[in-house]
């Protein structure tokens, strides 16, 4: 027979609950603020959303310049009706094409294509540049600042 937990240890539990929520707000303050900046710089500069960026930044990654549609879902955190209608983008755009799995004709892949690399290659920089100036931003706010620095020592 176990014995009922002590007020002190629900107090306890409460308090690291609502301490984990806060910081778990902060995290999604950041995120949301740094997304926006990205979503917006890439757009602006490059005529890409973000998520474009995303799986034009994965596809380059591979060796062959190719996912298969769920793995790119899975690697840029979409599900598969998205994915799928983020490579039509692409594919409209001319940065990466649709491509049936020559050994299994239901396995669909997703392939960037040279002007998909171009474009990724332009827009890293970019990229890396909105990413910094974001962070820079946030850090500056009292509530985020140990976030980033966080972040930013974390590598």
């Amino acid at each position: 027979m176990s014995a009922a937990p002590s007020r002190s240890t629900e107090a306890a539990a409460s308090n690291l609950a609502a301490s984990d929520q806060a910081a778990w707000n902060r995290v999604l303050t950041l995120h949301v603020f740094v997304e926006r900046q990205l979503a917006q710089v890439l757009q602006r500069r490059h005529g890409v959303g973000l998520s474009e960026y995303r799986a034009l930044a994965e596809l380059s990654k591979s060796a062959a310049g190719e996912w298969r549609m769920q793995e790119l879902a899975d690697r840029i955190g979409l599900g598969q009706s998205s994915v799928t209608r983020l490579v039509a983008r692409l594919d409209a755009l001319g940065l990466a094409r649709r491509d049936l799995c020559p050994d299994d004709k239901r396995g669909v892949y997703a392939v960037i294509t040279d002007e998909g690399r171009q474009l990724h290659i332009a827009a890293s920089a970019t990229y890396a540049e909105a990413l910094s100036s974001a962070l820079n931003t946030a850090g500056a706010d009292q509530g985020l600042a140990r976030l980033v620095q966080a972040i930013r020592s974390a590598t």
